[in-house]
């Protein structure tokens, strides 16, 4: 006969048997239907219980991370990784989700570098790995300190065509286009332009398209079309991505009035800022007011992390409209909607 589990003593309360079971499923069942705070909570008290439980962790990594907590779900990620809980591949790339959400790519280089060197990477991974890396690198923009990738992978690996509108996989995309990290990207401008002025292609990809175009100063007009709306650029003529001149003002905002008072919450918000401008780059929308924008963002995250808002006090707060708060703030949802390929 199978002996009866105990109950738990915890702080001199009493846990009935399966009680952790209890909280977990019904903190997976509240991730499964998008009430993140609330499975926050039921998996942060499971874990309270069960530390090493990987369906308890990997739950809270979740839901972490789709309440926009990515500073709490790349520290639990991360612990998870140092104790080898969960499936070692899985939580790879979990973690490197949460670095590109936070834009820590010198993180992920280095991360995906010792990858490689462990020589550990089932052969079907290689190129999801490279991809990522060969982005990350890019993006880290500290090219002179990086050891060419060509020591770590073979040359021949570059695709003698894009084909990007034959590939309908996302992560194969996102391959195609990082191989041309290494080339000279003009050959391929018709095949660009077409991807870039098409309802299909996905705006994180067309983002990376237009830095590749900017760095290899491609100087002649383009037509690039994101969220039904077109708009002819110069690649030369574009700001960098990293210093977008509304981005930098709203982070100013954002930093004025949070920096020292909630650090925690002004790190989460201006990783939501960069996300959104990094997906809707170089396109710019309505209000014009730089108040509007930060007041929505801070609005969203103190949503996102179950506290208690109050669109009045907001606008408020940032001398703006309602009206104009409430015009930035269905944006920004629109635009969170779409957010970044799964990788």
């Amino acid at each position: 006969m199978k002996k009866r589990e105990r109950a738990k003593r915890k702080d001199n309360i009493i846990f009935l048997p399966g009680f952790e079971k209890r909280l977990t499923d019904k903190g997976l069942e509240s991730l499964q239907n998008k009430r993140y705070q609330e499975a926050i909570t039921l998996l942060e008290e499971a874990k309270e219980h069960d530390s090493e439980n990987s369906d308890i962790l990997i739950g809270l990594v979740l839901a972490y991370f789709e309440a926009g907590a990515y500073i709490k779900a790349r520290e639990l990620a991360n612990e998870m990784l140092l104790k080898g809980i969960g499936d070692y591949f899985h939580m790879v790339d979990l973690y490197l989700t949460i670095l590109i959400q936070l834009h820590e790519y010198q993180e992920i280089v280095l991360t995906i570098e010792a990858l490689f060197e462990e020589k550990e990477i089932p052969p079907e991974r290689h190129d999801h790995f490279l991809t990522i890396l060969q982005f990350s690198r890019r993006m880290a923009d500290n090219d002179n300190q990086q050891e060419p990738i060509e020591e770590i992978i073979e040359e021949d690996n570059h695709p003698k065509e894009i084909n990007l509108s034959s590939l309908k996989n996302l992560n194969e995309q996102m391959l195609a286009i990082s191989n041309l990290a290494e080339k000279n990207i003009r050959p391929y401008m018709d095949e660009i332009k077409e991807y870039l002025n098409s309802d299909a292609g996905h705006p994180f990809l067309k983002t990376m398209l237009l830095s590749l175009l900017k760095e290899q100063e491609y100087d002649k007009e383009i037509v690039v079309k994101k969220f039904s709306e077109d708009q002819s650029i110069i690649p030369t003529e574009l700001p960098d991505i990293q210093l977008q001149p509304r981005m930098k003002e709203i982070e100013y905002l954002l930093e004025k009035r949070l920096e020292h008072s909630d650090p925690y919450l002004f790190e989460n918000i201006k990783g939501m800022v960069e996300r959104i401008f990094f997906i809707s780059y170089p396109f710019e929308f309505t209000p014009e007011e730089t108040e509007a924008w930060a007041g929505a963002f801070h609005l969203l995250v103190l949503d996102y992390l179950g506290m208690e808002t109050d669109l009045r006090d907001i606008a408020n707060e940032y001398e703006i409209s309602q009206e104009k708060l409430e015009q930035a703030l269905v944006k920004i949802r629109e635009l969170e909607e779409i957010s970044y390929p799964n990788i």
